[in-house]
This record gives structure tokens, C-alpha cells and sequence, in this order.
């Protein structure tokens, strides 16, 4: 899997000085990253890229006709695999996370993971072993994320600078938000990178593979896309989502109506014979955009208040089922879109029992858009596992399964763990921005109990009237005791004295419960 042959920061020598003058600057500025990190930054910068564009992409073992050799990868590439995944998957999107929250941790993070990022792109270059075509889909991209990355590079050390007064104070806003936006792109671009990264590395996806690659990659990760959003909304959206006056079937529906159009015009190749594949995709397409039409008309009540539906939840329901009966030439490919199917009908299904029983059509769990009911995350994970098992479907993926003796059931249970693995993280991230950008609010929401109460770990840590104490206590004894069927014995009668006199003679120190005052 290698990256592309032009260097992404031009000359080591004019790389090198320029990061030296940023760094004088810089350093002063934010005394929270150490030195060594900057200087390891530039460094790696003058030394890995000038050591890349030097390095030969010999073709020579290619057979004709193909992208990639036989030989098989060696373990520079599999560093190189390993260790962009970490910094791309992992690394950068927890940074941006960071950002967003405006954390200490922000720069520090993201200094290392260019760092880690550089030194990546050295071993795509460095590899022996398989040999790949030079003008190969991920090399060709490769160029366009590390000049994203140079960007945002340059953009985040000009912010730090703190340019302020006249012309710079007029344009600061403007890279301000180029600095957001392009950070927020990154981890999509790094997704498309990432899968990229595998077929080239497989040689898949050529010739007449490309089409139905394009559609099990493009829908797969629109399925996990979808996922993510509905995540993102379930866990710190709420709020939002009430003050856009829209109900959440209202945006779904609107995005399912535009695919369906796209999809009914492009599924099948005009002027060509129609085919059973032809007719099912482009059947698929209509009833995208009908059912979606129908679900924004449905989404306002009759005073123009929002409403929610089932229809998206039924277009995925009547998506999956016609996944599920798709003709395949392979029984492990037919058996994973079987699965992928059911996946995809499960999450409608599942989808549509939480609006119509869970919350019985209200926008969420409470007014105060912070609880959620555990049903809930059942069809945003299945959204996850859908997308990964569709974009596992492909025709050379298949026929790779098949003659590796994997049966479909470890494959599909891979591709699982593999959507949990991505659900976690989703679910971290979410968390730490959660934490950094609501601190207060959680804090008022989750502390205050009842009465007002402040509560930790279930416990009251505000000074109780000892007479208020006494009646709790002496309630929970007798919920105690009509939960035993067992006659009173001396025991429980000489409790029920102590509690007796402690209630008479009014003692101020509180009462501990009656479980506790037996094991005294």
C-alpha cells in the first residue's frame, strides 16, 4: 500500500528552515509543548520526505495486466499499514476532538501524530516485497491528504502566532474557520484513504470490478456515516435538533429522497439491456425517493410542529429485505448479504419499535436532551455492522473468502467485531467532547436527585434532619421485612426496639440503616 511518488512538503532544505522560523515563533507562544516535539516535527519533515522522493517504484514484477505482484507484503509495509491506521484512525480525530473542546491537549497531540504521520509516509516509500503500479488510487490521494494536513499544519501555527491588530485581525476569522473546517474533513478524507489503502494493497476494484466497487464502498460507508450521525444526535444533539424546529425523520427523510434520485438514474446504464440487478437497484432507487417524500410531508404535525415517523425506519426495513433475496454467483457471498439484510432490516425494525413504543414519538427520552434508553443504541450499532458488511461484499472480496476456507460465519463475526471496535470509539469521542463542551451542564443534570439533593455514587453527601433519617430508615426496615415470608425472630425484633428508642430519644448523630446496625 503504497503512497504517492511527489514529496508533500517539496525540498528538505526549504521545509527545514521555514519550520525552524515557525518554531522560534511558536515556542515562546505555547509553552505547554515541549520543544523536543516541535523539533522532532521538522526534523522528521527534512529527513523521511527528501529520503520518500528518492525511493524508485520499481514495476518489473507486475504481471501484465495487473496492479500489483505476487510477492507478499513485507513487514516495512505492514509498519507502514499499522502504523497510518493508528495515526490517521486514531490519533488525528481524538486531536480534533481535542480542538473542538479547546484543549491543552490539542497541539501537543497533534504535533506527535504529524510526526507519527511522517514517518509513515517514509516506510509506504521504503517497502520491499509487493510491487504496485505508480499511478495507483492511494498514491494519487495520498498527495491530497498530506497537502490537508500541511494545511491545517500551517493554519493551526498561524492561530497560535495570535495575530491580532489591523489586516491580520480582519482575515484571523476566516482562517479561524478554514483551520475548523478543514479539520473536520480530515478524518472523512483519511476514511477514503484508509479504504484505499486496501485495494490497492489487494489489487481489487479494476476493470469491470470498478462499478459495483464504487457501489458497495460509497453505500457501506454512507450506512456507517449514517450510523455516526445518529449517534452523534442521540448522545449531545438533542438540544440542537429541538432548536432547528425539525423533527429527526425530517432530515433523514430529505437525505433518503435525494439518494433515491440519484440512485434511479445512475443503477442502471441506458441504452443498454436491462438486467435482474438493473431493475432491483433502480427499483430500490424509487421507492428511496417516494418513502422520503412521504417522510418530510409526515415530519410536521397539523399546528407545524415537529412529528416523527417510521418511514425512514421502514426504508431501511424494505432496503434490507431486498439485499436479503439478492442473487449471488458465491454461496458465502450470498449468505453475507443475506446477513447484511437482515442487519439492515433489524436496524429499521428496531428503529421504528424506538419512536412508536420507546419514546412514543416524543424527540427524546427527557426534556433535558441528556438520558438515553438503552434500546436506543440497538439500531444505531446495527446502521455500523450493516455498512461494514456491505462494503465486505464485493465480488473479489468474495472470491478472496471463499478460497481462504473462512466459512461466512467467522467472516460475518470479523466484520461484527470489527463494527463494535468502531461504535466504541465513536462512543469515546463523543464522550470526551461531551465532558470538555458540557462540564457544567452534566454536572447540574447528573448531581441533582430528587429533592435537590446532591448525590455521589447514589449516596446523599448533604447533612439530613436526623427525625427525616430516622422515618427513612425505619420504611426501608419495613419494606424489609414484607419482602421476607419468615416469621419475626429475636433478631429483627431487637432492630425494631433499637430503632424504637433511637426515635425516642431523638439522637442527633443519624441513624445507620438497619442492615448496617446487624452487622455491628
Amino acid at each position: 500500500m503504497t503512497l504517492g511518488n511527489n514529496p508533500a512538503g517539496g525540498g528538505g532544505g526549504s521545509f527545514s528552515s521555514s519550520s525552524s522560523s515557525l518554531c522560534r515563533h511558536l515556542i515562546p507562544l505555547v509553552p505547554r509543548v515541549p520543544t523536543s516535539s516541535i523539533t522532532a516535527t521538522a526534523v522528521l519533515a527534512a529527513a523521511f520526505i527528501p529520503m520518500a522522493s528518492g525511493h524508485d517504484h520499481h514495476e518489473d514484477q507486475i504481471p501484465e495486466g495487473a496492479t500489483i505482484s505476487v510477492e507478499p507484503l513485507d513487514t516495512t509495509l505492514w509498519l507502514h499499514i499499522f502504523l497510518q491506521t493508528f495515526v490517521f484512525g486514531i490519533l488525528f480525530p481524538t486531536g480534533m476532538v481535542l480542538g473542538i473542546i479547546k484543549s491543552r491537549w490539542h497541539v501537543p497531540l497533534q504535533v506527535l501524530a504529524t510526526a507519527l504521520a511522517l514517518l509513515g509516509y517514509a516506510l509506504g516509500h521504503l517497502h520491499k516485497g509487493r510491487q504496485f503500479v505508480s499511478n495507483n488510487v492511494h498514491a494519487s490521494f495520498a498527495n491530497i491528504l498530506f497537502l490537508m494536513m500541511l494545511a491545517q499544519v500551517v493554519l493551526g501555527v498561524y492561530l497560535k502566532l495570535h495575530l491580532e491588530k489591523g489586516f491580520q485581525g480582519r482575515i484571523r476569522p476566516f482562517f479561524r474557520l478554514l483551520h475548523s473546517i478543514n479539520g473536520k474533513a480530515f478524518p472523512l478524507a483519511a476514511w477514503v484513504q484508509m479504504v484505499f489503502g486496501g485495494i490497492t494493497a489487494l489489487g481489487f476494484c479494476q476493470g469491470d470490478h470498478l462499478g459495483q466497487c464504487l457501489a458497495h464502498f460509497i453505500m457501506g460507508s454512507a450506512f456507517i456515516a449514517y450510523g455516526v450521525l445518529l449517534t452523534i444526535v442521540l448522545l449531545v444533539g438533542q438540544l440542537w435538533l429541538r432548536r432547528t424546529g425539525r423533527s429527526q425523520e425530517f432530515f433523514d427523510s430529505a437525505v433518503i429522497a435525494a439518494w433515491g434520485c440519484v440512485n434511479t438514474f445512475t443503477e442502471h446504464r441506458w441504452g443498454t439491456a436491462w438486467v435482474r440487478n438493473d431493475w432491483q437497484h433502480t427499483t430500490m432507487g424509487v421507492i428511496w425517493w417516494a418513502a422520503g417524500l412521504a417522510g418530510i410531508w409526515l415530519s410536521k404535525n397539523r399546528d407545524g410542529t415537529p412529528k416523527r415517523n417510521f418511514i425512514p425506519g421502514f426504508v431501511l426495513l424494505m432496503t434490507g429485505w431486498a439485499m436479503s433475496a439478492h442473487p449471488q454467483e458465491l454461496m458465502i457471498s450470498a449468505m453475507t448479504h443475506k446477513l447484511f439484510g437482515y442487519s439492515l432490516m433489524g436496524a429499521g425494525l428496531t428503529r421504528i419499535i424506538e419512536i412508536s413504543f420507546i419514546l412514543k414519538d416524543k424527540p427524546a427520552v427527557s426534556d433535558q436532551g441528556y438520558e438515553t434508553h438503552s434500546f436506543q443504541y440497538v439500531p444505531v450499532f446495527l446502521l455500523y455492522a450493516s455498512g461494514f458488511l456491505f462494503m465486505s461484499a464485493t465480488e473479489e472480496q468474495m472470491a478472496l473468502v471463499a478460497g481462504s476456507g473462512i466459512d461466512h460465519v467467522a467472516y460475518v463475526l470479523i466484520i461484527y467485531s470489527m463494527a463494535f471496535i468502531l461504535f466504541l470509539f465513536v462512543n469515546i469521542l463523543i464522550h470526551l467532547y461531551d465532558r470538555g463542551a458540557n462540564a457544567d451542564s452534566l454536572n447540574k443534570s447528573t448531581t441533582t436527585h430528587g429533592n435537590g439533593a446532591i448525590r455521589l455514587n447514589g449516596r446523599s453527601t448533604t447533612t439530613t434532619n436526623p427525625e427525616t433519617q430516622q422515618l427513612r430508615d425505619a420504611g426501608e426496615f419495613e419494606l424489609e421485612g414484607l419482602m421476607s415470608d419468615e416469621e419475626e425472630d429475636d433478631e429483627a425484633a431487637a432492630r425494631r426496639n433499637l430503632l424504637k428508642s433511637e426515635r425516642e430519644g431523638g439522637g442527633g448523630l443519624g441513624i445507620a440503616s438497619p442492615s448496617s446496625a446487624a452487622r455491628r
